[in-house]
């Protein structure tokens, strides 16, 4: 029995690194619609209070976290590499922000034209 569960072990290890490149592609699994909730959603959302000049280090990092899945997920609709582009530059916006560049809020502003990017890629 104790030989079976330490196989069993190796066996697990083995699969989990085997495909741990494969997860790694959207390690937190969000979703357009989850990244949009969490952070562009209500009078309250995270991207508005970021775009006013009023984030923390803590809150450009939960920015980075959401904005990674979104280059790695599929538009419902228009042209993927248009996509990737827009979410990609949301993405460097982020990541500039957490390391404070300067200029990078103005980055954040022009990356966060929710029009642009619902206009090509949300569905109806």
């Amino acid at each position: 029995m104790k030989h079976q569960q330490t196989t069993l072990t190796a066996l697990l290890i083995a699969l989990t690194g085997a495909l741990s490149p494969l997860l790694a592609d959207n390690a937190q699994g969000y979703s357009i619609k989850d990244v949009m909730k969490a952070l562009h959603k209500g009078d309250d959302a995270l991207c508005k209070k970021i775009a006013k000049g009023e984030g923390s280090k803590e809150e450009f990092r939960t920015l980075v976290n959401y904005y990674s899945a979104l280059p790695k997920t599929e538009p419902p609709k228009g042209d993927a590499k248009a996509w990737r582009e827009k979410a990609n530059a949301l993405l460097d916006a982020a990541k500039a922000l957490e390391a404070g560049k300067p200029g990078a809020l103005d980055q954040f502003k022009a990356a966060v034209n929710c029009k642009a990017c619902h206009s090509a890629h949300k569905a109806e």
